[in-house]
């Protein structure tokens, strides 16, 4: 899975930190953060995070890759 932007089909945007797992089942976990209000993060279940949604009548993505993001905390600078 990429790291980067993402557009929710909502229309709101996240940033894709990456994958984790889940402690006691190993269930991949996708991290991200939401780019609007107080830029809460986030975990889903990655097979959530890519399944399709129909909403208004129409079957999209839950979550579209948009682009890469190069954004590298200060520290690690």
């Amino acid at each position: 899975m990429k790291t980067g932007l993402y557009q929710h089909y909502s229309g709101k945007h996240y940033h894709v930190i990456g994958i984790c797992r889940h402690s006691e089942t190993l269930e991949e976990m996708v991290v991200y953060r939401g780019l609007y209000n107080d830029y809460a993060l986030w975990v889903r279940p990655k097979a959530m995070f890519e399944e399709t949604v129909t909403s208004e009548g129409q079957t999209r993505p839950r979550f579209q890759f948009i682009r890469a993001l190069d954004i590298t905390p200060p520290e690690l600078r």
